[in-house]
């Protein structure tokens, strides 16, 4: 089993049932959640004009190669109402792949680490609370010391 943390987020709709809902599809399709972070209400970054996000990090444990993780979060996100239409627009819910154990993992469909985590505030604070010591594999620097790095972005506990 290799461990793997998520970020899920939703913005639109019941954002507390998305990610509810999202995490009972991780389960029931091969993802069994380990610990979950709070709930974060967080402004949306890049693209200012929608509504604040719920974002939430899971840790979970799997049997699924990184590409087929994506697979199946990409059939929850489908099956949850997700559209690509704006990139960083609104979404019913939006489930990233942040860390996969200590993989380092570049192919067209896939960066693992998350390519852009470090600056993230609405990502670190959540994945703060369930793993401040976990190291990120190319920098080798804490999940508090990216935290501690970030400036500005309103996040707060639900």
């Amino acid at each position: 089993m290799s461990t793997a943390y998520l970020a899920l987020g939703s913005n639109l709709g019941d954002r507390e049932a998305n990610l509810r809902q999202a995490r009972e599809r991780l389960e029931a399709m091969g993802a069994r959640i380990v610990r979950r972070s709070s709930i974060y209400e967080t402004e949306p970054q890049e693209v200012c004009q929608q509504p604040w996000f719920f974002n939430q990090v899971l840790e979970v444990e799997t049997a699924l190669a990184p590409l087929d993780l994506l697979a199946l979060i990409r059939k929850i996100e489908s099956a949850l109402g997700r559209e690509r239409i704006i990139a960083k627009g609104p979404r019913t819910i939006d489930i990233d792949i942040l860390f996969y154990d200590d993989a380092m993992l570049a192919t067209p469909d896939l960066q693992i680490p998350h390519p852009r985590l470090s600056g993230r505030r609405f990502v670190l604070e959540p994945l703060a609370e369930l793993a401040p010591d976990l190291r990120h594999p190319a920098t080798g620097r804490t999940v508090s010391e990216l935290l501690a790095t970030v400036q500005g972005q309103t996040v707060k506990r639900t």
